[in-house]
């Protein structure tokens, strides 16, 4: 049985690898050290903090789940309730040892995938 804290540092290794991977796929758009954050765990709102600069390269609000049995509609509704007005939230997650997926609205990724 896992205990809080094992949970909490899953989430934490998750929220912290998304950050380092946000981090490198945005070279080259002027975002410095500090731009793109991982919360504190059990800070509340999204999981993934921007900065203004970085808020206009990410369109996304990032929420981080890291376990085996994720409750969708939970996690998305979550997710929902962080984001900021005029931004897409996002549900990033991971069962052990298993690649990480996100959850997108539907319409919204074909926008992002179809941007004229």
């Amino acid at each position: 049985m896992s205990t809080i804290r094992s949970r909490k540092n899953k989430g934490r290794k998750l929220q912290q690898e998304v950050r380092d991977l946000l981090l490198e796929k945005t070279k080259g758009y002027g975002l410095v050290e500090g731009d793109i954050e991982s919360v504190t765990m059990s800070t509340g709102g999204r999981d993934i903090q921007l900065s203004p600069s970085a808020e206009k390269v990410i369109p996304w609000d990032i929420e981080c789940k890291n376990t085996q049995t994720l409750n969708v509609t939970s996690a998305i509704n979550q997710a929902e309730s962080n984001t900021k007005e005029g931004r897409i939230p996002l549900v990033v997650f991971r069962r052990n040892r298993s690649k990480t997926y996100c959850v997108l609205e539907f319409p919204l990724l074909l926008d992002l995938l179809f941007k004229k």
